[in-house]
């Protein structure tokens, strides 16, 4: 089992240039809990896990981890026990599957130390539960979206740390391939008790799979809490500008978003739904 560990951010505000994008923002993460960050595009996901491991420094602020500021401590300790999946990572030219899932292993290497049986296991470990065992001799970049998306997942993995963020790590994946990376990522935090925080665009994905769930409106937090008290018809219509009806996911109990286009909505009576502006003209 991982060691917990506290991490939040305090009064955060985080920009680029003359943009502020993220505003006096104060953040909790569950330990040993998974959570789920949603929100409209642009309004501070990706920027807030930049800042959170350090990539973005704060203008204001701060981000502690066990009551440090991660932005004082150094590189290789921060990275023995928080990693970060970026969204779109780019690797050196020609790199092979098993020479990147290798540098996960990086982080735990001294001055003086040398790869061990402990590191082998550890990349051998992420290749298999990733399914890239047989990709570990081929060059990243010959590689489909969904396969390279997989090989990066594994290099996180190696890392093995108590604390992983994961920038929507489910982009470039199908549907079979996306549960299986949800599912892995789940099994992480049970088995190990890892502290997952990922960005998802999906909101019923992100309902089903978090245990707390935060959605971001404009660079603040407008909800924070379970899947139950966070996704509900106002905040979906605030946070996405979408109208929508919420119902219980058959599978999983949890919530379960059903938009409300401009289409396709039933017109009969005692369904709840709106009906199309058109259907009360003779």
């Amino acid at each position: 089992m991982t060691t917990s560990h506290s991490l939040t951010a305090e009064r955060l505000t985080l920009g680029y240039s003359d943009r502020v994008v993220v505003e006096s923002l104060d953040l909790t993460v569950p330990p040993g809990k998974v959570t789920v960050v949603v929100g409209a595009n642009a309004c501070g996901k990706s920027t807030l896990l930049r800042s959170m491991s350090r990539l973005l420094a704060p203008r204001k602020g701060q981000v502690l981890l066990d009551g440090r500021q991660v932005h004082r401590m150094p590189a290789k300790e921060l990275a023995r026990t928080l990693g970060l999946l970026p969204q779109s990572p780019i690797a050196p030219e020609g790199i092979t599957v098993l020479d990147l899932v290798g540098r996960g292993r990086h982080p735990h290497q001294g001055v003086f130390s040398r790869w061990s049986e402990r590191d082998d296991a550890a990349v051998a470990s992420a290749l298999e539960t990733t399914q890239t065992a047989e990709l570990a001799d081929r060059a990243v970049d010959e590689l489909s979206g969904g396969q390279r998306q997989r090989v990066w997942i594994a290099m996180a993995l190696a890392q093995q740390t108590d604390l992983l963020l994961l920038d929507e790590p489910i982009t470039f994946l199908d549907a079979s391939h996306q549960i299986e990376v949800l599912d892995l990522l789940t099994d992480l935090n049970r088995t190990r008790g890892t502290t997952v925080v990922m960005v998802l665009h999906d909101l019923n994905l992100a309902a089903r799979y978090a245990d707390h769930l935060i959605a971001l409106a404009a660079g603040r937090i407008h909800a924070a809490g379970t899947p139950a008290e966070v996704l509900t018809e106002e905040t979906v219509e605030t946070v996405f500008g979408l109208r929508s009806r919420i119902i219980e996911d058959p599978v999983s109990g949890k919530p379960l978003m059903l938009p409300i286009g401009r289409h396709h909505v039933r017109e009969e009576a005692g369904v709840g739904f709106p009906q199309r502006e058109d259907s009360h003209q003779a």
